[in-house]
């Protein structure tokens, strides 16, 4: 039995150009090479993603219904946004 499966997919001229660059490259030996990294790389996008809601997201929204006063309007959520973007754009 096969360890692979084929696909027929269809890509942006954009994207299959990325894709072709990247085997011309000598990066990647085949296109179904650079799919298969680029899928591995959503893979860890989308663990990350997960462990983040589950760690800090979540944690978070505990914390705000254990004590509801922690809350912060999103005027003020938006009011310290552009404070610290004001003082970084200052610094850099």
């Amino acid at each position: 039995m096969r360890s692979s499966r084929q696909f027929s997919i269809t890509l942006t001229h954009e994207m299959a150009d990325m894709v072709r660059i990247k085997v011309e490259s000598g990066e990647y030996a085949s296109e179904s090479e650079v799919i298969r990294d680029g899928l591995r790389a959503l893979e860890m996008h989308d663990r990350a993603l997960e462990a983040w809601l589950r760690k800090d997201v979540a944690a978070a929204y505990d914390a705000m219904k254990a004590n509801p006063s922690r809350a912060r309007s999103a005027a003020q959520v938006r009011a310290s946004l552009a404070a610290a973007r004001k003082s970084a754009l200052r610094a850099g």
